[in-house]
């Protein structure tokens, strides 16, 4: 599926409005009932979307997962860290991170939309399907995670790069409730440096690089970590707690 931007604003929702037969009907059904919930938005922004070829694209992001752990394994100053400080800046983290990862194995995601039940059959037989445990991936969503993407692959970072800035991200000192928060902050700076002298090597004529990365790594957290569930893991692993499943395999927990 190609995603167009899809329409963003604070305007009301696209299927409120009276040129669609459908939410015509679902108002005029609907209306003893109350609000709709949010899973039968009409929107193209709200659609719920799985990826076309799951099990190739699943594969592909269960190695990028893999190759994460092992970056936190054999990082000593991560390792040396309290248990207690590995476990917050993981939680705090690991969907950045992962994202680093799709980026750097240029892992590449096209959806499908999922087919809707009959809306008229849900409201006349009051047929409710039950919330899902893992909130579903919305054209939306991925459409933001392709733009993250593919702006980072126009910044051709080098392999040293992305492990300077994995390092920079992971060593959050803003992370709530760390014992070494001084500590994680030396390393934090130290990632950073590092990372701006391999671009003043790489780039050297390009002295806003630094910056311009440092400003497209902050949107990395716009990525919510359920979305990344829904869409790469739920397919192979269900309702697992993929954070969970980190500190399990890094024996944090």
């Amino acid at each position: 599926m190609s995603l167009a931007g899809p329409t963003t604003g604070s305007r009301a929702c696209e299927c409120q409005g009276g040129d669609s037969q459908h939410a015509i009907l679902y108002s005029l059904l609907s209306r003893s009932r109350g609000p709709s919930p949010h899973t039968h938005c009409l929107c193209a922004r709200h659609r719920t979307v799985c990826l076309r070829a799951p099990q190739q694209t699943c594969v592909a992001a269960a190695g990028v997962l893999a190759k994460t752990v092992a970056f936190l394994q054999y990082l000593p100053s991560f390792a040396l860290l309290p248990p207690g400080d590995q476990r917050l800046l993981l939680v705090n983290s690991w969907a950045p991170l992962f994202l680093l990862g799709l980026a750097q194995d240029a892992v590449t995601i096209e959806v499908t939309e999922m087919p809707a039940p009959s809306m008229l059959k849900k409201i006349l037989l009051e047929e409710r399907s039950p919330e899902p445990q893992t909130p579903q991936a919305t054209l939306a969503g991925v459409y933001r995670l392709q733009c993250c993407l593919h702006t980072f692959w126009s910044l051709d970072l080098s392999p040293k790069e992305y492990a300077y800035l994995k390092g920079a991200i992971l060593f959050n000192p803003d992370t709530p409730g760390l014992q070494s928060a001084s500590h994680v902050e030396s390393l934090h700076r130290e990632a950073e440096q590092v990372l701006q002298e391999a671009l003043a090597l790489h780039h050297p004529v390009d002295h806003g690089c630094f910056g311009r990365i440092l400003l497209v790594a902050s949107t990395l957290k716009s990525i919510s970590p359920a979305l990344l569930s829904s869409l790469f893991f739920h397919p192979m692993f269900g309702d697992a707690d993929i954070t969970r499943l980190i500190l399990d395999m890094l024996l944090l927990t």
